[in-house]
């Protein structure tokens, strides 16, 4: 299982980059409002610190399942519910609510991963 969400850490840094990019350089000429363009941003950091975040506790504490499951989920939730809400405002206008859960779940999968019992030290390996 830490296998596969070293996988989804691992991802969804590469994605974050090239959201991020994408934000960046690619929005510009479609996205005139600053504020959409900012919470694209946000989004974008938000899922590359938690993906980073994923990727240490896969590797700092294997065991801690929900740790892990809750920063993917907040990821999913929080920036992708950003990234549709920018890009297609009036389609996914009832998407809205996910993204205070998806922080919710980012914050809780912090509190896992305190909480949590650790793996193999880091200088073990």
């Amino acid at each position: 299982m830490s296998r596969l969400f070293w996988l989804l850490g691992s991802l969804s840094g590469a994605t974050g980059v090239a959201l991020g990019a994408f934000g960046a350089h690619g929005l510009k000429n479609r996205i005139k409002d600053p504020a959409k363009l900012q919470s694209w941003g946000t989004a974008a950091h938000y899922q590359l610190v938690h993906s980073t975040a994923l990727l240490v506790a896969t590797y700092a504490a294997p065991q801690n399942k929900l740790a892990m499951g809750l920063f993917g989920a907040g990821i999913t939730l929080f920036s992708g519910s950003i990234y549709l809400l920018v890009l297609w405002p009036e389609r996914f206008r009832k998407l809205g609510p996910l993204t205070p859960v998806g922080g919710l779940c980012l914050i809780a999968g912090w509190l896992a991963l305190g909480l949590g019992r650790r793996g193999v030290p880091l200088g073990a390996r």
